[in-house]
């Protein structure tokens, strides 16, 4: 999957401009639902849109398709200016949410609609529709309504229907929400499969941050109509720009200090909270005495019943306040001797059925200063 990921990332590195959104805003009446984004995707990539209810990537999605047209700003694709184009006029298709299966066609005749619809003659519809449902794995459900399908079938149907036009972007709109969590998973390197063995650039509008990590060569977070960070899975989870980023993506622990040090990678911070003073990776430009946060992901937290020995951790001492079990790793509530709670997780590499941490114990608490990244904003 990762190694998938790398190969769309160095792919789109050679042409940025596939699809460029430019400065691209879409008001109704008095509510800005889009505010003046700007984005390059790569031909050939795995695009996700994460974000809310309501933080405009389902509205950005539908001018992509030319269902919605902006206030402001144009959109390109593939080298030409398709802002005001309907929707049959542009090179893309879209699955939605409901995937929108016709219920009285069978499994064939749903994704052969858009051929029949077009005057495609009948021997390169067969043609296609056999490649379609060797591709998808339906090819013994040819025969079966949409009624007949699982969850995960229907969807697989729907994505044939889309792909089989050749089009050069496919738009997906929540295209997992309708599965539960197991076929979702199972679905989601399906679909990468899928997208990379066609190389037909997808789009996929999505709230949920796991998918969005998962399909993804890169990310776009999006907030209130604007993008707060465009980037690599890996950059977004580990390197957030900001603190709607970093609290978005995942859980984390964060700290307010003041700059009290600028080495070369890393930046000082003291907490007056903690009583100390934190080192953290800083990409941003700071100044000694300005208020920033540290921030830190449970994962990168370790815990330990004597206290550590390197010094240039970070290290605290607090006492179990919660801890839950999930099965692959523990979650711990971690009470600081000031009333503060942190988070901290641990995978469970050893089978045993007694806990490393009980209620109420007495912790250390460490991070190494490489796990920590600052926040400005």
């Amino acid at each position: 999957m990762e190694h998938r990921q790398e190969q769309s990332s160095k792919a789109t590195g050679a042409r940025k401009d596939f699809i460029r959104i430019r400065n691209v805003s879409k008001h109704f009446g008095d509510f800005v639902a889009v505010d003046d984004v700007n984005l390059d995707i790569g031909k050939g990539e795995l695009f996700s849109i994460l974000g809310g209810s309501g933080c405009g990537k389902t509205t950005l999605l539908r001018m992509l398709a030319g269902f919605e047209i902006p206030t402001a700003g144009t959109i390109e694709i593939d080298g030409h200016d398709v802002t005001n184009l309907p929707p049959y006029e542009r090179p893309v298709n879209m699955m939605f949410q409901s995937y929108a299966v016709f219920p009285h066609m069978n499994v064939e005749k749903n994704i052969a609609y858009g051929l029949v619809k077009d005057g495609i003659n009948k021997d390169e519809i067969a043609k296609r529709v056999d490649a379609m449902l060797e591709l998808v794995q339906l090819g013994d459900f040819r025969r079966r309504k949409p009624a007949q399908l699982s969850g995960g079938q229907r969807q697989r149907v729907a994505l044939a229907r889309a792909l089989i036009k050749k089009p050069k972007v496919l738009l997906l709109d929540e295209p997992l929400a309708a599965l539960d969590k197991k076929l979702r998973e199972h679905t989601q390197f399906e679909l990468m499969n899928i997208q990379y063995e066609l190389g037909i650039t997808f789009v996929v509008v999505t709230h949920d941050q796991e998918e969005a990590m998962t399909l993804s060569s890169r990310i776009a977070v999006m907030d209130k109509g604007r993008f707060r960070q465009v980037g690599t899975p890996k950059e977004v989870y580990e390197f957030p720009e900001n603190r709607f980023v970093a609290g978005f993506i995942g859980t984390i622990n964060t700290f307010r200090g003041r700059v009290t040090a600028i080495n070369e990678e890393t930046i000082s911070v003291h907490s007056d909270e903690l009583g100390l003073s934190l080192p953290a990776l800083g990409k941003h430009a700071v100044e000694i005495g300005q208020e920033v946060d540290i921030a830190v992901r449970p994962e990168k937290i370790f815990l330990d019943r004597d206290r550590p020995t390197n010094d240039e951790d970070t290290i605290l001492q607090g006492v179990v306040d919660d801890l839950g079990y999930l099965g692959n790793r523990s979650l711990y509530r971690i009470r600081l001797p000031g009333g503060r709670i942190i988070q901290a997780s641990s995978q469970n590499r050893r089978r045993s059925v007694t806990r490393f941490l009980e209620w109420e114990d007495k912790v250390w608490v460490s991070w190494r200063p490489r796990s920590a990244v600052v926040l400005i904003d």
